[in-house]
């Protein structure tokens, strides 16, 4: 059997605990082998982005020419797009070259507060790559922004919320309950016909850097390794709520550490 190939076009943390990094460690529990298109280099740490590099959208376009020029890519995961261009660019490309099942991770806001995409880009975000996702991963605030409603609507009226993120065009919908309230952390997830609750115990940890990625790129990995959405994104969420818990093993930094993208080996 050819071994599953996963690609994260993202952008790179410095401090190795989210965007490509967190990708490619995800993949690689996951028994996936990973490849990587970065869009956006930058310098953070556990506490904070001190400054963002976004790189030219003819360079991303290099990368993905050159990487599917030689690899077989069963899946593709997106993450931190910062540029209505680069998005553009990514577009472009899978409308004219490839049909493969895509996860967006719309990133917009890091863990510590810096906004990661342009205000000009979410209109592209939503028009543009969006009908072209197979899963789209919004956690609550971002669901919010997309459906330009407040947080507190969002999980108020979650399953309203799921069918109005469906309507942007992705053929699922992963509505992430991290942000919310109470005992348990319940995903929502809408195929256009059945919502499905995916829960989890919610774990009261600081050590959350990167669980958005974390948890975009295990669907990827599945997808990869040829699982339906719907079941992809069930061991997504059992993998990411494992990482979660056993963070605090991790002493990384002094603000939002990273998951234990590895306790499963380390065990």
């Amino acid at each position: 059997m050819p071994t599953p190939i996963a690609l994260t076009i993202a952008g790179s943390d410095s401090s190795g605990g989210a965007g490509i990094q967190a990708d490619l460690k995800t993949f690689a529990a996951l028994s996936v082998y990973g490849a990587s298109i970065i869009t956006a280099l930058t310098a953070q740490n556990t506490k904070e982005v001190r400054d963002i590099y976004n790189l030219p959208p003819s360079f991303v376009r290099i990368q993905m020419e050159t990487v599917f020029a030689d690899l077989s890519i069963r899946s593709v995961k997106t993450g931190m797009l910062s540029q209505p261009e680069i998005i553009v660019t990514v577009v472009d490309y899978f409308r004219t070259h490839h049909s493969l099942p895509i996860v967006v991770d719309p990133v917009m806001v890091s863990k510590s507060g810096e906004t990661l995409l342009e205000p000009k880009a979410i209109d592209v975000l939503k028009t543009r790559l969006i009908p072209l996702a197979a899963v789209i991963t919004p956690n609550i605030p971002e669901a919010a922004i997309l459906l330009d409603i407040s947080a507190d609507d969002v999980e108020t009226k979650k399953n309203d919320a799921c069918k109005r993120l469906f309507d942007l065009g992705s053929k699922t919908v992963v509505l992430k309950g991290g942000h919310g309230k109470g005992p348990l952390s319940e995903d929502l997830f809408y195929d256009g016909q059945h919502i499905t609750s995916l829960p989890a115990p919610r774990i009261t940890t600081t050590n959350t850097h990167g669980t958005g990625c974390t948890f975009a790129s295990a669907i990827a990995a599945h997808l990869a390794r040829g699982k339906p959405p719907l079941s992809a994104s069930r061991l997504a969420k059992e993998y990411i709520t494992r990482a979660i818990s056993a963070a605090g093993t991790l002493k990384i930094g002094r603000g939002h550490g990273p998951v234990n993208h590895f306790f499963q080996q380390k065990r």
